[in-house]
């Protein structure tokens, strides 16, 4: 998704070099920690807390997201109070197995209000004493009604009966069902270009300030979302339910990936109540839809009730993370692992993955949390196995790849990009290229729930570092650019422009290329493309079609997946405002 404008990195380079904290001298079991100045001079715009000036670097002109602005945040910190931000971005992470690349933000994310959904269209009853409504069909067939208890206690998780047909049939009003769509984009299709395989619309009637949807999580021959009260896996090849669970309460923040073995953690609400904790955890099967082991967990004082939560899965261990503490669940039988660390430093979030990279802020004296640490962290015992010291006044902004460690660090004013080695010492800074860098990043556009992996724009392999720009120039249009760094010297290393009107995302690497979405533009679809580790010219591997190109730009800053020569597209937040959201399109997948 697109930063919201006064959030966007520094233009130009990003300055002079971190340099080396003034204590230099290794503790046992950590890595010594190495530089020492700030980042430096270099052309700086507003920082992160500052207000808008221009534009946000993805968004078409005239296209404005559905969403209002919100107040930015900290990272490691309570939220800031404003409405509902922009939706997330993109990810495009594999099916669940050893990352190929190295990379961190391959997966993906959000929250909402409770509110009354309709289920005019479905069949429902009510269970008597339990409050819960059992459902008979998918969330793309019409609204439900929301958990009917009185804003306390633990009500059950109700599995809906499995119903095929994802592609749903038109109802009888005058708006086009998603497989008519897709039969439509389907007939014009021109040579060379991939399929509309199916396309899914909202189907439920959400509050009036919308909700966030997470996923998309590809687990074998299923894709799975999950929004509002429901949890739904779809069939790769044409879209069809194949399995629909109800939640009890509201999700409101999850992982950016599963295990290897298909499960995830969910965060919901505590209760049905409005003003209900995000404290409750919900194991899933996403292979099978069946619901597992749910806790609950205590957020104790001001900080901890306030801050977000970054969640991530890193083996068969899962992480809650606030700004003053982590609780570490095991995924398959909900057994706590461990808590509060020793020290006044603990980690507020993971990236999820093979690597356990945390983010750690320190309560000092001011009671403050500025200070801040990269730590190495062993996820089944909490052990830290190394520490990597923030100079003071820097903070842990995003966790861009676990493996090679690449870190966004952020002061309100300055950026820059912090690459360590695999045993916590410091490698490198990145600097020069084009300047104007845009990842899009959920920290630093939804309330809560957001991870700190969970970007686009980047992606890293062992040796290059990769990052998309702003546009280049507006008035031309959302054209940008793709930069490579060395991740041995931190230079610049070559730049690649995109078509003028269709932007480059970056998204992962794969078989040593890098992985890019190709925005769609008008009258132009997008599709999936490739670049060589030397630069040079895109390679289309998958083409979307051009007569499709209105529905996937109806797609604001989505979330991408793209696995097994399939491209899957996802809103990350709906809309609750005059029911469009039950029309809207949701999710769509193109193939051969």
């Amino acid at each position: 998704m697109s930063q919201p404008p006064g959030q966007q990195p520094p233009q130009g380079e990003f300055g002079a070099p971190y340099g080396p904290p003034p204590d230099t001298s290794p503790t046992p079991g950590q890595g010594t920690a190495q530089p020492s100045g700030p980042y430096g001079a270099g052309a700086q715009q507003p920082g992160p807390y500052g207000q808008p000036t221009q534009p946000g670097p993805y968004g078409a002109p005239g296209r404005s997201g559905p969403y209002g602005p919100q107040a930015p945040q900290g990272y490691g910190y309570p939220p800031q109070p404003g409405p509902y931000g922009q939706p997330p971005q993109g990810y495009g992470y594999p099916p669940p197995q050893p990352p190929q690349s190295g990379g961190s933000g391959d997966g993906g994310r959000f929250r909402g209000r409770t509110g009354v959904l309709v289920g005019a269209v479905l069949a429902v009853a009510l269970l008597a004493g339990g409050g819960i409504w059992y459902v008979s069909g998918g969330d793309d067939n019409g609204g439900r009604p929301t958990n009917s208890g009185h804003g306390s206690g633990h009500p059950k998780v109700s599995p809906s009966p499995t119903e095929g047909g994802g592609k749903d049939d038109d109802k009888g009003d005058d708006t086009i069902s998603p497989r008519a769509e897709a039969d439509a984009i389907n007939a014009a299709l021109e040579p060379g270009e991939a399929k509309a395989l199916w396309i899914q619309k909202g189907g439920v009637d959400l509050p009036e300030l919308g909700d966030d949807v997470y996923g998309p999580w590809i687990v074998g021959d299923t894709v799975v979302k999950a929004m509002f009260h429901t949890v739904s896996g779809y069939s790769v090849t044409d879209g069809a339910l194949r399995w629909s669970l109800r939640l009890p309460t509201n999700a409101c923040a999850a992982p950016s990936r599963p295990t290897a073995d298909g499960k995830i953690v969910l965060g919901i609400k505590h209760t049905t109540a409005g003003d209900a904790e995000c404290r409750d955890l919900q194991m899933i099967d996403l292979r099978t839809g069946k619901a597992g082991w749910r806790k609950s967990y205590v957020r104790q004082g001001a900080w901890d009730g306030l801050s977000d939560l970054a969640m991530s899965i890193n083996g068969d261990t899962v992480t809650v993370g606030r700004t003053s503490r982590t609780d570490a669940f095991r995924v398959s039988d909900g057994k706590v692992l461990f808590g509060k660390l020793p020290g006044n430093c603990q980690p507020f979030g993971f990236a999820s993955g093979d690597v356990a990279i945390a983010a750690a802020s320190c309560q000092t004296a001011a009671d403050d949390h500025k200070e801040q640490q990269v730590q190495k962290i062993d996820p089944a015992t909490g052990k830290r196995l190394w520490t990597y010291k923030v100079k003071k006044g820097w903070q842990v902004a995003q966790i861009y790849s676990a493996d090679p460690v690449v870190i966004s660090l952020k002061q309100p004013d300055k950026w820059g990009i912090l690459v360590l080695n695999a045993d916590g010492t410091y490698r490198t800074q990145l600097s020069g290229g084009p300047g104007n860098y845009a990842p899009r990043c959920d920290k630093d556009m939804i309330v809560q729930g957001a991870d700190l992996d969970n970007c686009v724009g980047v992606a890293a392999d062992a040796n290059t570092f990769y990052m998309a720009t702003g546009p280049v120039d507006v008035k031309a249009g959302t054209g940008n650019r793709v930069a490579a760094f060395d991740l041995t010297t931190g230079k610049h290393k070559w730049t690649v422009a995109s078509p003028a009107d269709q932007p480059f995302v970056p998204m992962r690497t794969e078989g040593g290329k890098l992985l890019m979405y190709v925005e769609a533009a008008k009258n132009k679809g997008g599709g999936i493309a490739t670049l060589p580790p030397t630069g040079g010219t895109p390679q289309m591997v998958l083409r979307h079609p051009a007569s499709g190109a209105a529905t996937e730009r109806g797609f604001y800053d989505p979330r991408i997946a793209y696995v097994g020569g399939r491209s899957f597209l996802m809103q990350t937040r709906m809309s609750g405002s005059n029911d469009e959201e039950i029309e809207a399109r949701s999710m769509m997948a193109f193939g051969n």
